[in-house]
C-alpha cells in the first residue's frame, strides 16, 4: 500500500466531512462511518509518524496539559473597536457623517457603502497561517501582546488547520471565538443532567474554554468562530473591500 497516498486521501475525506458537519450543519455520512475513517487515519499516522503533519485532522484532539500560556507579541496590534451606543436612525446618520469627514468626502460625492456584521461576544483571536498552515493562535491580550492558545484553538472544528489555495508566506486571520446561545443552553442541560457545574454565560464560557490549561477540556465545549479581519499579511494581495476579504477567506476554507 502507498501509505502516503492513503493518508492524504483520508485527510481530504475527513476534512470534507468536518466542514459539512461543523460549518454547513449538513452531515454527509453517519457518525459510525466518519469514526471509521478517522480511526484509520490515526492508525496509519501512528504507524508512520514521519507522515504526520501539523494540519492533519487528527491534531485537533486535545494535547498535553499546559503549565501556562506563552506570551505572543502581535506583529500588527489588535486594536479595540469603538462602541456605538446610539442605535437609532440618527445614530447611524451621525456615524456616516463622521466616516465621510474622515475620508474627506464632500456632500456631492457618492455615498459610502458599508459591510454590516453581527457583533459576537466572545474572545478575540489571531490565527497565524504560514504557507496556508495554522502555526499559531493567540488571544488579543492588551492589543500588543497576547497568549499562545494554539492547542485549544485546534480543537475548534470550524477553524481550518489549513487554508486551501493559500500560498502566502504569512496570513493572519482575526476573529471571535464564541458560543452560540443554543449551544450554550444544550451544553448546560447536559452538565446539569450529570450533576456537573454549568457555565454562567456564553461569553465567559467561550473565554474560559480557550484559557483552559487542559486542551481536552476545551475540546468538550461547543465553540464557534467568526472571522472579521486580518493581521499581518505577507505575500497575498489583499482585496480592495472588506466584504471581498471575507469572501476570499471563505474560499480558502475546505469545501
Amino acid at each position: 500500500m502507498d501509505y502516503a497516498k492513503r493518508i492524504a486521501q483520508l485527510r481530504t475525506e475527513v476534512e470534507r466531512h468536518d466542514h459539512a458537519y461543523y460549518v454547513l450543519d449538513k452531515p454527509i455520512i453517519p457518525d459510525a462511518e466518519y469514526d471509521k475513517l478517522f480511526r484509520e487515519l490515526q492508525s496509519l499516522e501512528t504507524r508512520h509518524p514521519e507522515l504526520l503533519t501539523a494540519d492533519s485532522p487528527t491534531q485537533r484532539v486535545g494535547g498535553r496539559v499546559l503549565d501556562g500560556f506563552a506570551p505572543v507579541r502581535h506583529a500588527v496590534a489588535m486594536l479595540s473597536i469603538r462602541t456605538e451606543t446610539d442605535t437609532t436612525e440618527g445614530g447611524a446618520q451621525a456615524f456616516d457623517v463622521r466616516v465621510r469627514k474622515e475620508l474627506g468626502l464632500r456632500d456631492a460625492d457618492a455615498g459610502v457603502e458599508y459591510a454590516c456584521e453581527l457583533k459576537f461576544d466572545g474572545l478575540a483571536i489571531n490565527l497565524r497561517y504560514e504557507r496556508g498552515v495554522l502555526v499559531q493562535a493567540a488571544t488579543r491580550g492588551d492589543g500588543e501582546t497576547g497568549e499562545d492558545v494554539t492547542q485549544n484553538i485546534r480543537t475548534i472544528h470550524q477553524i481550518p488547520l489549513r487554508l486551501h489555495g493559500c500560498g502566502a508566506a504569512v496570513l493572519e486571520v482575526r476573529g471571535e471565538v464564541y458560543m452560540s446561545r443554543g449551544d450554550f443552553e444544550r451544553y448546560n442541560e447536559k452538565q446539569r443532567a450529570q450533576g456537573l457545574p454549568a457555565l454562567v454565560n456564553p461569553r465567559n464560557g467561550a473565554a474560559g474554554s480557550i484559557r483552559q490549561l487542559d486542551p481536552a477540556l476545551a475540546a468538550k465545549r461547543p465553540l464557534s468562530f467568526f472571522a472579521y479581519g486580518l493581521g499581518e499579511v505577507q505575500g497575498w494581495a489583499i482585496p480592495a473591500t472588506h466584504s471581498a476579504v471575507l469572501d476570499a477567506l471563505q474560499m480558502m476554507v475546505c469545501r
